[in-house]
């Protein structure tokens, strides 16, 4: 009797779920210490379930969720700096080919034309 009232004891302060009874100490039937539990113990088989797997209380939950936001408010500022320099970049770059265009004579953009275009997706598709 005390080892019965030792493993519902143990279940019910949420150390050891039901399952976690039954390896432990080899117990072999598979709803034993639910009997057991619904003979001897406290509280309802519905609060055994093990503190890992209680739900969290709405004001930490709350705590998580601010600190959640915390973090993506400084991801999307290091995102924003990051597009920032590469617009930057974007207008550097577009600013030396027209240099570079400018001083060489030499077109370095390459430009489609419509017709280019279509052709070259008639001879892919006839291949």
């Amino acid at each position: 009797m005390a080892f019965k009232l030792q493993i519902v004891a143990e279940v019910e302060r949420g150390e050891l779920t039901i399952a976690g009874a039954h390896r432990k100490y080899g117990i072999q039937g598979s709803h034993t210490v639910g009997v057991w539990i619904r003979k001897y113990g406290i509280l309802d088989a519905e609060y055994t379930i093990p503190q890992k797997a209680m739900k969290k209380c709405q004001e930490q939950r709350l705590l998580e969720l601010e600190q959640k936001v915390l973090l993506l408010e400084r991801q999307k500022a290091v995102l924003e700096k990051q597009l920032e320099i590469s617009d930057k970049k974007v207008l550097f770059f577009d600013m030396m080919i027209d240099i570079a265009e400018e001083e060489f004579k030499i077109p370095l953009r390459k430009k489609f034309s419509p017709e280019q275009s279509i052709d070259s997706l008639k001879l892919t598709k006839k291949q």
